[in-house]
Parts: C-alpha cells; sequence; structure tokens
C-alpha cells in the first residue's frame, strides 16, 4: 500500500506524551564539575554562532545528569542521562566552541571488562544529531508503530526495545551550529563549517569527552548517518593521527565521495542512483513481473546498473541511436518510467526528475529520504518536486520530542533554542575541500581515502555498512562503489559488513527493520568486544 504524505500541521506545539519509563526526581542542574575556567559565570560569553541568536554560549562547562530505567527484554535497563556541553580548545588553550551533547551510560556491569563508548551524529552539512538521539539506538525514541503514524500527529517517547545500550554506552554530538552547539571568543561559525574544521571540532570534542569522563581505556566506536558518514570516514584517520584508536565503526546512509552524490556530469553518479530508483518502483507497483524478493530484484537492478547501463552510459556519443533505444527499453522495465522519459534525459534522469516523474500519472511524487513516502504538487507538469514528502512527514514528532525531552523532562536550562537543523547558514557556507592523508592538495571531499588509511594502519577496526534501498538522498550501490574502490589489502576487506534494508534514509522509523539494525549491530559489537 503505497503512503500519503500529508504535512503534519502544528507539530511543534502538540504534546508528546509522557515516556513510559522510571524517572528520579529531578534535581535542580548544576554547573559540572569539571568546568574549567572556574571564575567565569555561566553566562559569560562567547558570541553566537549568527547575529538572529541574542543568548551566548558559554566556556563553562555544564552538564545535568538523571538516572533512569526502561524494561528491556524482561528486565530492567538503568542508565545516567547527562546532557552538557563540552569546551574545545584551539592548541593555545583558547576556547573555540561549547559543543553540546547527550550522554547514556549504563549502570556498572561485574564483568570488571571497560565497557565500550559509541560516539554518534548525523550529517547535513547542518544537521543535529536529533534524528539518531530520538529515532535510533538510545533508550528512548519516537513511537512509530508504523509508517502512517507519523500522519496527523507526533509519536510518543517510548522505551526503545532496540536500544543498544546494553551493549555500549552512548553519547550522541551535536556539530556546532546545531543544537546547542556553538562557537566561542574570536571564532566564527564559518571556522568550522568546512569539512576539516568540522572534523577537528568532533576530534576534539570526543579528545574532551574521554578525558573528563576517564574513558579512554573503553573500547572506541563511530556512529555516523549520511554526511556524518562522510565525517566518519575522516574522523577515523584523524583521530588515529591524535592516538585515539577505534575498534569499530558504523556507517548508516552512507556517502564518503561527495563528487559521485551530486555532480550529474559524473556518470557514476547515475550509475549509483539506479538500483535505488529500481527498488522505488518496485515498492509503488511501476515494475511489470517483478521478482517478489526485494533483496533479489534489488541485486538485480544493481547488476544491470553496473554491467550494460554503466557501459552504454561510458560510450557517450559513440552510443548508437539503435543502441541508446534498446537501453531505454531495459532501463524501463526496472525503473517503471517510459522509454521517451529515458531518451529526453539522456538515459540519465537524475533523483529529481525521477522522483517527479514516477507516479506524474497520479500527481504524485515520491520522498527524496524515503522514497515509500508520497506527496501532491501543486504543479503536477513541473520537473522536480516541491517538497520532500519524507522529510516532511517525520520532521514534526522529532522537532517536538527533543525539545520536550531536553528541556521539560530533563530539564536542562539555557537560554540558547534547540536547532534540528542549520542548514539556512551552514549549507551556503560550508568548504567541501579536504586534503586527503598523503595529499597537501585539496579536493572535494572523498573520506574513502581517509578511511582507507586508517584501516590499514589499525588493521582491528571494523567497520559495519548500514543502507536502505529506498533511500533516494544516498543511494546504496553508491555506498558500495564508495567501499569498494578504497583499494584495502584482501586481508582487510574481510572487516567490513554489508546490511541491507527496506527502508529509506533513517532506516530506524520502519517497526521491522530498525529490529533488524538491532541484530546486526549487537552481532558486529560482539564480534568485537567478546
Amino acid at each position: 500500500m503505497r503512503l500519503a504524505a500529508p504535512l503534519l500541521a502544528s507539530a511543534l506545539a502538540m504534546a508528546i506524551a509522557l515516556p513510559t519509563y522510571a524517572a528520579d526526581k529531578a534535581p535542580r542542574p548544576q554547573p559540572a564539575k569539571h568546568a574549567d575556567e572556574p571564575g567565569n559565570a555561566p553566562d559569560d560569553a562567547a558570541r553566537a554562532s549568527d547575529k538572529a541568536d541574542t543568548a551566548q554560549a558559554s566556556a563553562i562547562e555544564y552538564s545535568v545528569s538523571r538516572h533512569r530505567s526502561i524494561p528491556f527484554h524482561g528486565a530492567t535497563l538503568g542508565y545516567t542521562v547527562t546532557p552538557g556541553t563540552l569546551t574545545i580548545r584551539n592548541d593555545e588553550g583558547e576556547p573555540i566552541a561549547s559543543m553540546f551533547y547527550t550522554a547514556y551510560v549504563a549502570d556498572a556491569s561485574r564483568s570488571g571488562k571497560a565497557r565500550p563508548i559509541t560516539f554518534m551524529y548525523n550529517g547535513g552539512p547542518g544537521s543535529s544529531s536529533m534524528w539518531l538521539h530520538m529515532g535510533s539506538y538510545g533508550p528512548l525514541k519516537v513511537d512509530v508503530p508504523g509508517l502512517d503514524a507519523l500522519h496527523g500527529e507526533p509519536g510518543r517517547l517510548v522505551a526503545n526495545p532496540d536500544t543498544i545500550l546494553d551493549r555500549t554506552d552512548i553519547v550522541f554530538l551535536d556539530a556546532i551550529g546545531t543544537g546547542l552547539s556553538r562557537p566561542l571568543g574570536k571564532a566564527t561559525g564559518k571556522d568550522f563549517w568546512s569539512v576539516d574544521g568540522d572534523l577537528d571540532a568532533f576530534a576534539r570534542g570526543i579528545q574532551r569527552y574521554l578525558t573528563i569522563n576517564n574513558r579512554w581505556a573503553s573500547p572506541k566506536f563511530l556512529l555516523g548517518e549520511s554526511y556524518g558518514t562522510t565525517r566518519t570516514g575522516g574522523l577515523a584517520y584523524v583521530l588515529q593521527q591524535r592516538g585515539v584508536q577505534l575498534a569499530g565503526a558504523t556507517i548508516m546512509s552512507t556517502v564518503l565521495n561527495i563528487p559521485l552524490l551530486f555532480d550529474p556530469s559524473v556518470d557514476q553518479m547515475h550509475v549509483n542512483a539506479f538500483p535505488t530508483f529500481a527498488a522505488t518502483a518496485w515498492y509503488h507497483n511501476r515494475v511489470a513481473n517483478k521478482l517478489a524478493d526485494l533483496d533479489a530484484f534489488a541485486k538485480q537492478a544493481q547488476a544491470f546498473a553496473t554491467g550494460p547501463y554503466a557501459a552504454a552510459l561510458s560510450k557517450g556519443d559513440r552510443l548508437t541511436p539503435e543502441e541508446r533505444t534498446q537501453m531505454a527499453q531495459q532501463a524501463s522495465a526496472l525503473l517503471g518510467v517510459s522509454p521517451d522519459f529515458l531518451l529526453r534525459t539522456n538515459l540519465r534522469p537524475g533523483p529529481d526528475r525521477f522522483r517527479k516523474e514516477l507516479l506524474r500519472d497520479q500527481r504524485r511524487t515520491v520522498g527524496r529520504l524515503d522514497s515509500r513516502f508520497d506527496g501532491i504538487d501543486v504543479d503536477a507538469g513541473g520537473d522536480s518536486p516541491e517538497f520532500d514528502a519524507a522529510n516532511e512527514a517525520i520532521s514534526g514528532a522529532f522537532i517536538a520530542a527533543i525539545n520536550n525531552y531536553l528541556f521539560n523532562d530533563l530539564g536542562y536550562q539555557t537560554k540558547l533554542s534547540y536547532r534540528p537543523n542549520f542548514y539556512s547558514s551552514i549549507g551556503p557556507a560550508w568548504d567541501w575541500k579536504h586534503r586527503a592523508p598523503g595529499n597537501g592538495r585539496q579536493f572535494a571531499a572523498n573520506t574513502s581515502v581517509d578511511l582507507s588509511q586508517a584501516m590499514r594502519q589499525n588493521p582491528k577496526m571494523k567497520l559495519l555498512s548500514l543502507n536502505g534501498y529506498y533511500d533516494i538522498a544516498t543511494p546504496f550501490a553508491g555506498a558500495d562503489y564508495d567501499l569498494e574502490h578504497m583499494e584495502l589489502d584482501p586481508a582487510l576487506k574481510a572487516n567490513i559488513t554489508y546490511k541491507y534494508y527496506p527502508s529509506g534514509h533513517m532506516i530506524y522509523i520502519e517497526p521491522g527493520s530498525a529490529a533488524r539494525l538491532r541484530q546486526d549491530i549487537d552481532a558486529f559489537y560482539d564480534s568485537i568486544t567478546r
């Protein structure tokens, strides 16, 4: 059944139901004991990241902790949740940013082993960690019993049966300029709004957390989503150079090689997108005589894309009219759009035109983040959707949840407003150049080079790749391509595990996929820490 995708009207104004977990009596928040610069008051400041902010961040590290528990698989999982800030300093010791985090630390076990710790973040660039925090692996999540539940009202915040807190402690980090993270002192947002500036900030933030919480001896993991996977590729190498050796990393909804995602003049971009377009057509029943099994169909589409389709595109103008017509007919059978449309787009439809074309006869578009969702444009004759139906369907519930949770439930106090994203400022300012290991020149980011170097230097590091079939934003075949072109030694290729799900960019919003994610990540951590 195809999903409708109306806007969640007045989502921020709607109340979230109280979470179903055990809570302590909330004490008054106090500055963290590890606050440096004790002579400063919490309101001493640093400039906000943009002129629209009247509130200012502080160089004093501030946190508040709560002890909580949730029912978990027939038992009780107890933990301490701590929202707070990390003061990032430059090499001269000057404060340059306040990075907001929310940490979850499970009650001490009796095993005597140091518990793993996983640092998690979303991407953008310009997104906070709200999506992962409120939807994926923490002890609480927005309740989504089915995708249709995202329509009409925000979901409740409930105990998460798929949390991985029993396997690893978790720290959600917000990029500078997002969430409650802000520049300090003489620094401005643009000092952090670049591939390399962002990597340095996250590396310093992680090092600071390890130090003030005595976690250097813990097995360390990263988990990034979307641009967060680009960050993970670079961060694995940067941390390695700074003495922070990783046990493993998880990349979800992956893009490592940026030009292969955004540049329509590069044929590989179209090859990478083809299998996701085919999976979308499969879901919306636009493929005649389709295979019943999605995994098998996706593999069939990927084999065609990397074989006959890639060969046809590589011929460019040398492709004869007969070959062009034949390819359009073959591709049409998998993509669910007409051969004529493919011929008019030179066999390279691109994400926006495909999203508009697939259901044009029904006056519907398909989502970018999750192509199972469909939307209604005012103009059915345009060449691209007017909005992302998936994004509009889910944002309200998550934004309401994070604000209610931090400021009402946990009682975190700040004069700043939580920014779910800051795309309007960060997006246009972002510098995509990146200096890869061993190369003094800067190019558009491809952090698969960094990740490859990190895995060679640390041959015990393992990598888990997680991707949804219906993710047009970061197609699963693109993730495969990036990882398969890291030029790894055969002995190191065994350190990479690939998993795929019948979901979109936020894999975890689909209940069945969320349960499978939990099982796959459990197995990944167990293969390293046991």
